[in-house]
């Protein structure tokens, strides 16, 4: 993980996770969800409570498509 990466998100905290996170230090907490993020991305397997559908644009449907 990049330092500039660390601290720029560390910077960009949300309000939520400010309070959620307990840490006097957001250098830290940041580094935390970068590599939960990190891990998310290269195994999408990796989030146990969350379903994630990959489709194509070709599998996507239009507005109003099914509708009667």
């Amino acid at each position: 993980m990049t330092d500039d990466r660390t601290d720029q998100r560390a910077a960009d905290l949300l309000p939520e996770e400010r309070s959620a996170g307990g840490s006097s230090d957001p250098r830290a907490q940041a580094e935390a969800i970068l590599a939960e993020s990190d891990e998310r991305e290269a195994d999408l397997e990796a989030a146990p409570s969350s379903f994630l559908e990959h489709r194509t644009s070709g599998q996507t449907s239009t507005p109003g498509e099914g509708t009667r």
